[in-house]
């Protein structure tokens, strides 16, 4: 697909996605929403990919949020069914994804990052749901995934004052996986994939389905009863890679992991 809005960099199973509006500190208008959406579409249906990285061009934003200028403008302020980027309602993705928070990352942008499995942020980086200050409600996920990711009261704190979290405050909230200085924050992202990927892809999908479905669950003993009939675990019981783990293990070598 024609690119205008994002740019997609895959190496090996890894893909490298930028959003790329830095005249707008990277906030995002419908067809950029729909472009990014249609990104993770050909992510999630790549046998080939495994894990992705999303980050802002720039060292200013990561994501502003929603480009309210072109709201202002009575411009249409649709979204995808996957939600914000095409990923804050994307809950079928059971491949892992990065961010690499760079700068300002406010109301949708703090959306997407709570939205991914593992959060690296720069020094500069800057966390907020300043939603009601300007009269909106962070319904991308925000109000949701915040006090679920670090407990009510903190959550309530940052949700109802729009008060701003930096990168430091953010690691201690737990928001954040790792902070780094602001040149080494790809190099830091790229790591945190590394390590994903010497793991069996079938294996890091079936841990993170059986995780994110069993929050839902009502109880851990639920959970365990639920999560062999999740069809991502159905799939890793019945991979290639269930069985060479057990025998790359009893045979003292690497595992060559197929992902299938």
């Amino acid at each position: 697909m024609a690119l205008e809005f994002c740019t997609v960099t895959r190496e090996g199973p890894l893909t490298l996605v930028t959003v790329n509006r830095p005249e707008v500190m990277n906030a995002l208008h419908p067809p950029a929403h729909f472009e990014l959406a249609g990104i993770f579409d050909e992510f999630a249906a790549d046998p080939e990919q495994w894990v992705a990285i999303i980050t802002g061009v720039g060292p200013r934003a990561f994501c502003a949020g929603s480009d309210l200028k072109n709201i202002a403008k009575g411009a249409s302020n649709e979204r995808p069914s996957t939600g914000f980027a095409g990923l804050t309602a994307r809950f079928d993705l059971d491949k892992p994804v990065i961010a690499a928070v760079n700068g300002v990352a406010m109301g949708g942008g703090f959306e997407i990052a709570l939205a991914c499995d593992i959060v690296v942020a720069a020094e500069n980086a800057v966390f907020a749901l300043p939603e009601p200050r300007v009269g909106l409600t962070a319904f991308a996920g925000g109000v949701h995934r915040l006090p679920r990711q670090i407990g009510l009261k903190p959550a309530m704190g940052i949700i109802l004052t729009g008060r701003r979290v930096d990168a430091k405050e953010a690691l201690a909230l737990g928001i954040v996986n790792e902070v780094v200085p602001q040149g080494e924050l790809l190099a830091a992202a790229r790591k945190w994939a590394a390590a994903i990927l010497e793991c069996s892809p079938m294996a890091v999908r079936a841990s993170k389905a059986a995780v994110m479905r069993g929050l839902g669950e009502t109880s851990v003993e639920a959970a365990l009863r639920a999560q062999t009939d999740y069809p991502t675990v159905k799939a890793w019981r019945a991979s290639e890679d269930y069985v060479e783990g057990p025998r790359a293990f009893a045979e003292k070598r690497k595992p060559e992991w197929r992902g299938h």
